[in-house]
């Protein structure tokens, strides 16, 4: 039987190629919805976005969702130095016909965990934490319901790619992430650890693009756009590819090695607010909360992608 999950993102050309990751793949993963959260860019952008993403995919009886606005405490950080002013800058994909759902996003998460069997959903986030937390803070009942958190965030050995010591996602809301993490929640972290590892190169975009259909083509549109900051930056011969990791972790959690340790999240200091303070080492004591993923089989990895976006349209 598939494995429900909910998607909360922030597409996001990462994100985009995520999303149909998971739409590709039905026999093991179940799209319940797509729930869209202020981050990479401003939250109407983001719902946009995710509905254009469905209409790509060809599976557009999969409602969206508008959360969170902005973070819980803060203002909101966007990125479209990376992403572009719409945040899926890169292929022309029309604009969607498939309505937002009139629900908020984050109690659509509440009556989805609340109505479904405890432990029957997974909540795969792409983006700031801000709805789950959110969800939490509003009816902490549906913690106990949840059957996992995979989550796209954090880093510890590859520190910051926002600031010096912080990854984006929990940066944009670390009070969210502290929710979240302090929740008790079973939760699986793919770091920046993971997803420097998973590099876009070249020869890998030429391989998507290769594949013939309108979906290879777009995925080469988008992340060819979205390399270009990444590839000054680093210096690398690939881009960095983070968000499929959670997806492909859902699909073949072989690819992956890391431990289960303690997590926990920096909100107040200046130079680290937003770092995953990760005790890999087992130094601390405390209570280990996430399954951390510290390595990945990049090979591995597109080869999965390629096999599942070529069954799209």
């Amino acid at each position: 039987m598939p494995r429900k999950i909910i998607i909360d993102t922030d597409p996001g050309q990462d994100d985009a190629v995520a999303i149909l990751l998971a739409l590709a793949s039905p026999d093991e993963i179940e799209v319940l919805a797509v729930v869209a959260v202020a981050g990479n860019v401003g939250l109407h952008h983001n719902a946009n976005n995710a509905r254009k993403v469905l209409e790509l995919s060809g599976h557009t009886s999969v409602p969206v969702y508008a959360g969170c606005a902005r973070p819980m405490r803060r203002q909101l950080v966007t990125a479209e130095h990376v992403h572009g002013d719409t945040g899926l800058n890169g292929p022309d994909l029309p604009e969607p016909s498939i309505p937002l759902q009139t629900q908020h996003g984050v109690d659509y998460i509440i009556d989805a965990l609340m109505s479904a069997e405890p432990g029957t959903i997974t909540l795969c986030t792409l983006g700031p934490l801000t709805n789950i937390a959110m969800a939490m803070v509003k009816q902490p009942a549906i913690i106990g319901r949840i059957a996992e958190i995979v989550m796209m965030g954090g880093a510890y050995f590859e520190v910051g790619n926002i600031t010096p010591a912080a990854e984006f996602n929990i940066y944009v809301d670390p009070e969210a992430a502290d929710v979240v993490l302090r929740s008790g929640v079973p939760t699986t972290m793919l770091p920046l650890d993971v997803t420097h590892q998973m590099q876009s190169t070249p020869a890998r975009l030429d391989a998507i693009r290769a594949l013939g259909n309108r979906t290879g083509e777009a995925v080469y549109q988008m992340l060819s756009f979205s390399q270009e900051f990444d590839l000054e930056k680093y210096g690398w011969e690939g881009a960095p590819l983070h968000d499929p990791t959670v997806i492909a972790y859902l699909l073949r959690p072989h690819l992956f090695e890391g431990r289960h340790c303690n997590v926990s999240i920096e909100t107040d200091s200046e130079l680290t607010v937003g770092m995953t303070v990760t005790d890999y080492w087992h130094v601390t004591g405390k209570v280990r909360n996430v399954n951390y993923m510290r390595n990945g089989d990049a090979e591995g990895f597109y080869a999965l992608l390629n096999e599942r976006l070529a069954r799209l349209p």
